[in-house]
């Protein structure tokens, strides 16, 4: 007995010890704690919108917390140079766009590449901007509207969410398009532009249409000219593009993404994008993500860089033809 007692003792130490934890998930255990998500305008608009509805699905899939922080300035730029000089991990991302990743580098010399500096995770959607008049300006259509500022040269203002930015350049080609000659009012995000034309204290605005400038709309407490698109988008399809508008071959969308400091670990960078496509293409975030106008265009890493490559080059050009350096 005393043998088959030593016997089993043996085999029992020499058998590997039961796992104490589970092996590390792909991507190394990320995320294992608290992300930052950055957002480089006010609270209210269409980027801050996006970004904490993306956000929030992270959060619930990961559980983890994501602090969304928003540091307005300089069309995005304040945000993304915090970003940029924040640790290589995937625990400091941004709600990246076309003004901080492909405007601002047309038009400024910047202390980082915004590209080579930066690692996409996906592509978020596109949307387009929407020109709004308040109720009281005797304009009920875009000719309308051009008709009445050829009338009145240098009298009606409009506002945006900053110089530079998609929504102000749209206008600034509508100007050329047309010959218009109206005066912008900018903003340091819609949160603040929108309720002034609401009240009627600037005339007319343009912004992406999401967060304050939609529910501004489906409130009736302004008037949609136009959205820059060259489709219609389906929250206001009553809402003409500026093609059908008056203005042919115009077509001009914003679009959103998330990306943080590059390059990231492999791992972690295939990981953060593989869950973020998955919760994309579900309803839940999808469908919240469409009724703010957004068209979900989820991508992998290699497309959203191409993609920002592409845009970059195309503002560079209209930089370029319409005289627009860093002092605009």
């Amino acid at each position: 007995m005393r043998r088959i007692l030593l016997a089993s003792l043996c085999i029992a130490l020499c058998m590997p010890a039961p796992a104490r934890a589970q092996a590390p998930a792909a991507g190394g255990g990320f995320p294992s704690k608290a992300l930052r998500m950055f957002v480089g305008y006010p609270p209210g608009g269409g980027v801050d919108v996006a970004a904490r509805l993306v956000s929030a699905a992270l959060s619930d899939y990961w559980g983890v917390p994501i602090v969304v922080e928003n540091r307005p300035g300089g069309t995005g730029s304040v945000a993304t140079e915090t970003v940029v000089r924040s640790p290589r991990d995937g625990y400091t991302a941004m709600l990246c766009q076309i003004a901080s990743h492909a405007i601002t580098p047309a038009r400024n010399k910047l202390a980082y590449d915004h590209i080579r500096d930066f690692a996409f995770i996906s592509m978020v959607g596109t949307l387009p901007n929407v020109f709004v008049v308040h109720p009281s300006l005797p304009a009920k259509n875009l000719r309308e509207f051009i008709a009445l500022a050829k009338a009145r040269p240098g009298k009606i203002n409009f506002a945006s969410s900053g110089v530079g930015a998609s929504p102000h350049l749209s206008i600034e080609l509508f100007r050329i398009e047309t010959g218009i000659n109206i005066v912008h009012v900018p903003y340091k995000g819609a949160g603040q532009a929108v309720p002034e034309v609401m009240g009627g204290q600037i005339e007319s605005y343009v912004g992406n249409l999401v967060g304050a400038s939609l529910a501004a709309i489906k409130s009736g407490r302004v008037r949609a000219l136009g959205v820059t698109s060259a489709k219609r988008n389906k929250q206001v399809p009553d809402v003409p593009t500026f093609d059908e508008a008056g203005v042919p071959g115009f077509d001009v969308s914003s679009w959103y993404g998330i990306c943080t400091p590059g390059p990231l670990p492999k791992a972690v960078h295939a990981k953060f994008n593989g869950d973020l496509v998955q919760l994309l293409e579900k309803p839940a975030l999808k469908s919240k993500l469409e009724e703010q106008g957004i068209d979900v265009t989820p991508s992998t890493p290699e497309q959203f860089a191409e993609h920002v490559r592409k845009e970059t080059a195309r503002w560079t050009k209209v930089v370029r033809t319409l005289s627009l350096g860093p002092e605009l």
